[in-house]
């Protein structure tokens, strides 16, 4: 409980960091329109070749991320640390694989990785403020079906890189990780090294189920780590059936990343 001196500091804090919350999803928005709208359908009259006009998209997404970030810690919203080499095997080849605590860690990834595909959810496709976004960039929409894991090997197997949450969603206040068998279906379908990336957030805010301006007490801080590509073989070997390599994977993985984020507490 903070003394009466402090009272007053603390409570204009919080409502500045409410209001800057406010303007920086204003501003998120506002952005998604303009690229939606005047950007990138001027990037399809001067890039006709479509992988080309991806690839700028991409970059151009990437850097306004980037800005995005280091406008909301400019506010006050937040602060960010990122340590770890942010580093693809020699070829640019891997499996990104991240767990999911909060609403804007896909914006930290795709700044960190602006060339990868990612997988999204199939809700902000339905969004007018992020559907064409995603569409320039041609990223995968999450919609559960079947052939999700196919349209992601696809990804892979001509060479690019994949942003994935094996969790499929945020992860719950328990902070529990709860994996879904979608990476490991997707690493052990094509072999891909895999680049794990631990996120932490404290305290936890935009967790699932929370309005935006929910915010927390006090500034949450970010670490993000980029660690070492982890071969397949490493985790699990090389025998066994697809689907007993899955099931050692998803294993391996929730273990992987638990031992590591525990060390962070």
């Amino acid at each position: 409980m903070p003394s009466g001196s402090e009272f007053l500091p603390n409570r204009l804090n919080h409502i500045w960091r409410l209001i800057g919350t406010g303007l920086s999803f204003f501003v998120f928005g506002l952005g998604g329109l303009v690229l939606g709208v005047i950007v990138f359908p001027l990037l399809r009259l001067v890039t006709r070749d479509p992988n080309k006009r991806r690839d700028r998209a991409r970059r151009l997404i990437g850097a306004l991320f980037w800005v995005f970030i280091r406008l909301m810690r400019g506010l006050g919203v937040l602060s960010f640390e990122i340590s770890g080499v942010a580093r693809l095997p020699a070829d640019g080849n891997a499996l990104i694989v991240a767990n999911h605590p909060t609403l804007i860690d896909v914006v930290f990834l795709i700044a960190l990785f602006p060339k990868a595909d990612c997988v999204v959810k199939a809700a902000l496709w339905r969004n007018p403020f992020t559907r064409h976004v995603l569409l320039a960039a041609d990223h995968i929409p999450n919609d559960g079906g079947v052939e999700l894991v196919d349209r992601c090997a696809e990804r892979l197997q001509a060479g690019g890189s994949l942003i994935l949450f094996p969790e499929g969603t945020r992860t719950h206040r328990d902070r529990k990780l709860r994996f879904k068998a979608g990476a490991a279906a997707v690493a052990v379908r094509t072999g891909a090294t895999l680049l794990p990336v631990l996120i932490e957030c404290e305290p936890l805010t935009l967790g699932k189920g929370e309005p935006w301006y929910a915010i927390p007490p006090r500034k949450p801080s970010f670490h993000l780590e980029i660690l070492a590509p982890l071969p397949l073989s490493d985790l699990i070997g090389t025998d066994g059936s697809e689907r007993l390599r899955k099931r050692r994977l998803n294993t391996a993985l929730k273990t992987y990343f638990l031992e590591r984020l525990d060390g962070w507490h």
